[in-house]
């Protein structure tokens, strides 16, 4: 154990999932976060065109409920697939220093905890936010046990601060 934060190192790894990038976009932008909401809302209004005659409108709101509702899971899905390096297993470690990811061979970062200025957490996603618009993921799942969240949470909370 480390005097300096009170948490030894922890290690990780795991394999993505679309899942973990739309719990991760739906944190960060705001536009993943509410085009759910939207695409109800709007549902709800073509349900009550229809029921006042105007059958065209009431079609035309609905499929666009719909769409709008499956554009963020799908184009998820599509986006993850389509990248080259998404659904290669992910190793990792953070300690008192900073936080280090690797794709095999063909990606490595070192990220002091000063390149974080912020971190959320779902119900089961850590999601780093980096100065830049870039964004991490880490699941609960990549980790041995909940012992292991916990240390990566206070590792967390110690040089980046308290959860956005």
């Amino acid at each position: 154990m480390s005097a300096e934060t009170g948490a030894t190192s922890v290690d990780f790894t795991w394999s993505p999932r679309p899942s973990d990038w739309r719990q991760a976009l739906r944190t960060a932008v705001p536009l993943y976060r509410w085009a759910p909401w939207f695409g109800l809302a709007l549902g709800v209004f073509g349900v009550v065109v229809l029921f006042m005659g105007m059958t065209w409108a009431g079609v035309f709101g609905l499929a666009l409920a719909v769409i709008i509702i499956a554009l963020v899971p799908i184009g998820t899905a599509v986006n993850f697939h389509n990248h080259p390096l998404a659904a290669k297993t992910v190793t990792g470690s953070a300690d008192a220093h900073s936080l280090r990811m690797s794709v095999g061979e063909a990606a490595r970062s070192e990220l002091d905890w000063s390149d974080l200025p912020g971190w959320s957490e779902t119900g089961g996603v850590f999601v780093l936010k980096t100065a830049t618009t870039a964004m991490y993921a880490v699941p609960h799942r990549a980790f041995t046990g909940s012992d292991d969240v916990d240390r990566f949470r206070t590792l967390l909370v110690e040089h980046v601060g308290p959860v956005a």
